[in-house]
């Protein structure tokens, strides 16, 4: 198995993996104000996120940045629950061109910080490596496809919901984000940065 591929993979089951259930979570309330038909809106906002977290990533392995794990891993389940939040508060009118560039910097920002959380996950995993240029580009495509692949199930959940079940798209925007910002909730408090 060539390098790419081998961290190509790594990337795709970190990101699906259910263990790491945060980062689904993020993209998931991300995904809550979108339907089907919003698929190239949100495939921007998921690159974002990912331009976010790549740049942290990067930093963070190469060891130019230092993080606090502690607090990283309290910031995380808060920039959940701020997504969350924001889409329980945002009125039904949410396609307006300012939210929408509104969005793409909350990912783009979120992501820095998701990306910090990561580092570790890929410094463990690279070790030694001369040149992490392959590696880290591999990874990152992995996370990007499993991101994608969550996205797909979001929406098309969203979507027989909504069109099929005659669910209100408000309702759906409403328990979606609720039930991710209560286990965001959870999930700050259990954080060891207190």
């Amino acid at each position: 198995m060539s390098t790419f591929s081998l961290y190509f993979n790594l990337g795709l089951t970190h990101i699906l993996d259910i263990l790491g259930y945060d980062h689904i979570l993020f993209v998931v309330v991300l995904c809550a104000l979108y339907m089907l038909r919003d698929w190239r809106k949100v495939l921007i906002l998921i690159t974002a996120f990912t331009i976010g977290h790549s740049i942290t990533l990067a930093l963070a392995t190469l060891n130019i940045i230092q993080v606090n794990v502690a607090l990283i891993e309290f910031l995380i389940p808060v920039t959940i629950f701020i997504t969350a939040v924001s889409n329980i508060l945002r009125g039904q009118r949410s396609s307006s061109p300012q939210k929408v560039q509104l969005n793409y910097a909350y990912a783009l920002f979120f992501g820095l910080i998701h990306g910090m959380g990561f580092s570790n996950y890929l410094r463990s995993l690279l070790g030694k490596e001369e040149d992490i240029t392959v590696p880290l580009l591999a990874f990152n495509l992995g996370l990007e496809l499993g991101q994608v692949i969550i996205v797909a199930i979001v929406l098309v959940t969203a979507s027989v919901f909504v069109s099929i079940l005659s669910v209100a798209r408000r309702d759906w925007k409403l328990v979606i984000s609720s039930a991710v910002a209560g286990i965001a909730l959870t999930l700050m408090m259990g954080a060891k940065f207190w």
